[in-house]
Protein backbone atom coordinates (compact mmCIF):
# COMPACT_ATOMS: atom_id res chain seq x y z
CA UNK A 1 0.00 0.00 0.00
CA UNK A 2 1.49 3.18 -0.45
CA UNK A 3 1.98 6.05 1.48
CA UNK A 4 -0.78 8.22 -0.32
CA UNK A 5 -3.25 5.50 0.54
CA UNK A 6 -2.71 5.39 4.19
CA UNK A 7 -2.78 9.47 4.43
CA UNK A 8 -5.96 9.23 2.63
CA UNK A 9 -7.36 6.69 4.85
CA UNK A 10 -6.26 8.61 7.81
CA UNK A 11 -7.86 11.83 6.46
CA UNK A 12 -11.18 9.39 6.01
CA UNK A 13 -10.87 8.26 9.70
CA UNK A 14 -10.31 12.03 10.77
CA UNK A 15 -13.26 13.62 8.34
CA UNK A 16 -15.89 11.05 9.89
CA UNK A 17 -14.79 11.76 13.85
CA UNK A 18 -15.01 15.47 13.41
CA UNK A 19 -18.55 15.16 11.71
CA UNK A 20 -19.62 12.91 14.72
CA UNK A 21 -17.40 15.35 17.30
CA UNK A 22 -19.59 18.02 16.02
CA UNK A 23 -22.86 15.92 17.03
CA UNK A 24 -21.13 15.33 20.33
CA UNK A 25 -20.85 18.58 20.57
CA UNK A 26 -24.06 19.80 20.18
CA UNK A 27 -23.69 22.86 18.55
CA UNK A 28 -20.28 23.70 19.96
CA UNK A 29 -21.83 24.25 22.75
CA UNK A 30 -19.67 21.65 24.88
CA UNK A 31 -16.03 22.61 25.14
CA UNK A 32 -14.38 18.76 25.19
CA UNK A 33 -16.21 18.18 22.31
CA UNK A 34 -15.70 21.24 20.52
CA UNK A 35 -12.03 21.59 21.00
CA UNK A 36 -11.45 17.75 19.73
CA UNK A 37 -13.85 18.59 16.37
CA UNK A 38 -11.36 21.18 15.45
CA UNK A 39 -8.52 19.17 16.03
CA UNK A 40 -9.87 16.38 14.36
CA UNK A 41 -10.68 18.76 11.34
CA UNK A 42 -7.21 19.86 11.04
CA UNK A 43 -5.89 16.53 11.22
CA UNK A 44 -8.28 15.43 8.43
CA UNK A 45 -7.42 18.31 6.14
CA UNK A 46 -3.32 17.61 6.71
CA UNK A 47 -3.95 13.84 5.92
CA UNK A 48 -5.55 15.29 2.41
CA UNK A 49 -2.95 17.49 1.76
CA UNK A 50 -0.22 14.57 1.96
CA UNK A 51 -2.26 12.46 0.18
CA UNK A 52 -2.64 15.03 -2.28
CA UNK A 53 1.06 15.14 -3.20
CA UNK A 54 1.44 12.42 -6.00
CA UNK A 55 -2.22 11.36 -6.45
CA UNK A 56 -4.55 13.50 -8.70
CA UNK A 57 -6.25 15.97 -6.62
CA UNK A 58 -10.03 15.13 -8.32
CA UNK A 59 -10.07 11.59 -7.57
CA UNK A 60 -8.33 11.91 -3.54
CA UNK A 61 -11.09 14.45 -3.19
CA UNK A 62 -13.81 12.30 -4.38
CA UNK A 63 -12.57 9.14 -2.25
CA UNK A 64 -12.19 11.58 0.94
CA UNK A 65 -15.83 13.17 0.48
CA UNK A 66 -17.42 10.06 -0.83
CA UNK A 67 -15.87 7.71 1.77
CA UNK A 68 -16.22 10.24 4.61
CA UNK A 69 -20.18 10.82 3.86
CA UNK A 70 -21.31 6.92 3.43
CA UNK A 71 -18.86 6.10 7.16
CA UNK A 72 -20.69 9.35 8.57
CA UNK A 73 -24.05 8.29 7.31
CA UNK A 74 -23.41 4.51 8.37
CA UNK A 75 -22.08 5.77 12.02
CA UNK A 76 -25.06 8.49 12.37
CA UNK A 77 -27.42 5.37 11.82
CA UNK A 78 -25.29 3.02 14.52
CA UNK A 79 -24.63 5.47 16.69
CA UNK A 80 -27.47 8.13 16.90
CA UNK A 81 -31.00 5.97 15.58
CA UNK A 82 -31.37 8.33 12.54
CA UNK A 83 -33.28 6.69 10.18
CA UNK A 84 -32.53 3.79 7.54
CA UNK A 85 -34.25 2.81 4.80
CA UNK A 86 -33.77 1.32 1.62
CA UNK A 87 -33.52 4.18 -0.34
CA UNK A 88 -31.33 5.42 2.02
CA UNK A 89 -28.81 2.18 1.83
CA UNK A 90 -29.49 1.99 -2.05
CA UNK A 91 -28.05 5.52 -2.01
CA UNK A 92 -24.88 5.07 0.37
CA UNK A 93 -24.14 2.11 -2.42
CA UNK A 94 -24.82 4.27 -5.25
CA UNK A 95 -21.55 6.84 -3.36
CA UNK A 96 -19.57 3.51 -2.56
CA UNK A 97 -19.62 2.73 -6.31
CA UNK A 98 -19.02 6.40 -7.41
CA UNK A 99 -16.10 6.26 -5.19
CA UNK A 100 -14.76 2.64 -6.49
CA UNK A 101 -15.40 3.61 -9.97
CA UNK A 102 -13.55 7.49 -9.93
CA UNK A 103 -10.58 5.33 -8.21
CA UNK A 104 -10.70 2.88 -11.16
CA UNK A 105 -10.98 5.53 -13.61
CA UNK A 106 -7.41 6.90 -12.39
CA UNK A 107 -5.81 3.64 -12.24
CA UNK A 108 -6.72 2.09 -8.98
CA UNK A 109 -4.87 4.56 -6.51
Amino acid sequence: MRIESVFLLLAIFFEASWALGMKWSRGFSRLGPSVLTVILYGLSLLFLTLATRRGDVGTTYAVWAGCGAALIAIAGVLLFKEPFSLLRALSLLLIIAGVVGVNLAEGGN
